[in-house]
């Protein structure tokens, strides 16, 4: 049986740019592809916590080392610049490889699209969570 699981998160992203007449897809600074192990043109999920909207693209190159990530073509109305968003990648694992699998999380600094940890675990979420 195969389980899809999370390959990798870029968690509170800065969406630095929308460009609607540029061809669909949400453009990454490639060191942030190379940091949360995401391939060009592979399918990304996006979660903007500014406005609660999920979606689908893939991702595409943006100059290394820009901070670049921009929402493009209809993705572009998914988003605004500043809002943080999270991005996904997901992979699909026997389920007999489950423990064997770490997830690259990438959080970053505060209002910035600079690495600030890379980690392969969340914690257990307890009862007395406090809103962010």
């Amino acid at each position: 049986m195969m389980i899809k699981i999370l390959k990798s998160k870029l968690h509170r992203a800065l969406i630095t740019e929308t460009h609607i007449n540029y061809e669909g897809s949400c453009a990454i600074d490639s060191d942030l592809l190379v940091a949360a192990d995401i391939c060009e043109y592979e399918m990304i999920h996006i979660y903007n916590l500014n406005n609660g909207e999920r979606f689908t693209t893939y991702a595409i190159k943006a100059e290394k080392n820009s901070g670049v990530i921009t929402l493009n073509g209809a993705a572009a109305f998914k988003g605004n610049k500043n809002d943080l968003v999270i991005i996904c990648s997901y992979i699909d694992l026997p389920k007999k490889e489950l423990k064997k699998h770490s997830p690259k999380l990438i959080y970053f600094k505060k209002n910035s699209n600079q690495i600030d940890q890379i980690k392969s675990s969340i914690p257990t979420q307890k009862n007395n969570v406090v809103s962010i």
